[in-house]
């Protein structure tokens, strides 16, 4: 397998200008095998281009394209934008394939694209993780699509609509999130296929993805999901305490979960110098959601009893250490197990057996879900006045989504503030 090349957010100045110079260029992937980069030379940037040769896989046809915008005004000609060096690069690609069938696979099947996408997406998780780790998408893809002869065998060329919707009703009943997330993986797979070789493919056949992979949000059944997931104080401190009870560790990771309302896969990202403890802050990283313009942190206040609980868990140790720590197992015989090391949480599947038994002590619905404390937090940012906007930063999430979920305590909250608004007219002191 090739080496992942690292994306980087070349299309924003500001960001290409605290790159450090280097003597190759930074790469950003258009599609499999074809890259545009970015070299930053000591005294001037300028805009390259790559494509995987196909008689040669490790090996590039290059050129240059142009010198970067970074000082002088581009004028679409010598000075380029991103956009003009994109566009640009698009034109130096289909000059460079013309003529050349063999770059291209007229016969892709749908397993080849999702085999290709899965590749692509374990490398990333494994340049993130700096280790050999597979992606969530390589086993919803494995275990929906690629075992789904019907689907997996067909040509790109000959899918239609009818052919995604059908594979849509063959799957195994599930939420509609998950659902959505796995429709979101294999659009993202299709299109990336479709990119790379659409001189070969049906020039309609985004279309064809779109509608075919749309899925209808049943609305009213996710309102009620979160509404049934939303915790009152006193169920959360119940909560924390059981947490702490069962096992130490765990308990601080549900403690910053309620406190913060962030995400699990932020807060194993955490280190011991975004713990602010003097100040009453945690720095909580930004998710991998959505697109971010770099990596960015969210200054997030806690209150004593959390820079009390997580005092222990910073003391002599290194900034750059995990902050969130737990003991990792192994099996020795049938039925022992024991400690082997220390180290940062990987999966929430880790917190499942320890959940379940605090959720026993604090005598709450097995039902309940770590997500709820997140839930929680949300609701309580709007029902205490907050503005929305301000919730949604906090949490590290649009207003879009805090309006289509959590309408309901907005509407309750804004109540609130209409109440207090109300003045007697008909009497009152003078």
């Amino acid at each position: 397998m090739s080496r992942a090349v690292a994306d980087v957010r070349l299309q924003d100045r500001t960001v290409r200008v605290r790159l450090s110079v280097k003597s190759v260029p930074y790469w950003r992937l258009i599609s499999e095998g074809f890259h545009l980069g970015y070299y930053k030379g000591a005294r001037k940037a300028s805009w390259v281009v790559r494509l995987r040769r196909t008689d040669k896989p490790n090996a590039y046809v290059t050129a240059a394209l142009g010198e970067a915008d970074d000082i002088l005004d581009a004028n679409d000609t010598n000075i380029l934008t991103w956009k003009q060096a994109f566009a640009k690069a698009l034109q130096w690609m289909e000059v460079q394939t013309k003529g050349l069938p063999s770059a291209l696979d007229p016969n892709i099947t749908v397993a080849t694209a999702i085999a290709a996408y899965i590749e692509r997406r374990d490398a990333r998780k494994a340049a993130q993780a700096g280790r050999a780790v597979r992606s969530d998408a390589h086993y919803k893809l494995q275990r929906h699509v690629l075992s789904d002869k019907r689907l997996s065998g067909l040509a790109l060329r000959d899918i239609t609509e009818a052919d995604l919707r059908a594979w849509q009703k063959r799957l195994s009943k599930q939420k509609y999130t998950s659902t959505q997330r796995l429709l979101n993986e294999v659009k993202a797979a299709l299109n990336a296929a479709w990119a790379e070789h659409r001189q070969a493919l049906p020039a309609d056949l985004p279309i064809t993805i779109k509608y075919g992979l749309a899925l209808d949000a049943p609305a009213v059944l996710e309102s009620k999901s979160r509404e049934n997931q939303i915790l009152a104080d006193a169920e959360i401190r119940k909560i924390v305490a059981a947490a702490l009870e069962v096992d130490q560790d765990f308990g601080r990771m549900v403690a910053v979960l309620a406190a913060t309302g962030a995400r699990f896969a932020q807060l194993r990202r955490m280190t011991v110098g975004d713990a602010l403890l003097e100040c009453g802050r945690l720095m909580i990283p930004q998710s991998f959601k959505g697109k971010k313009k770099d990596n960015q942190h969210i200054r997030v206040a806690v209150g004593p009893d959390i820079v009390d609980l997580l005092r222990p868990a910073v003391a002599d140790r290194s900034y750059n250490e995990p902050l969130l720590e737990r003991w990792h197992v192994r099996q020795i015989t049938a039925v022992r197990w024991e400690r082997y090391e220390r180290g940062a949480w990987k999966t929430s599947s880790e917190l499942s057996r320890h959940w379940q038994d605090a959720m026993k002590k604090a005598g709450l619905p097995a039902a309940t879900i770590p997500y709820a404390l997140r839930h929680s937090s949300i609701v309580r940012g709007l029902r205490l006045g907050l503005p929305i906007r301000l919730v949604a930063a906090l949490h590290d999430t649009s207003v879009v989504m805090i309006e289509r979920h959590y309408s309901r305590w907005i509407v309750d909250g804004l109540d609130d503030l209409a109440v207090r608004a109300v003045v007697p007219l008909l009497s009152g002191p003078v």
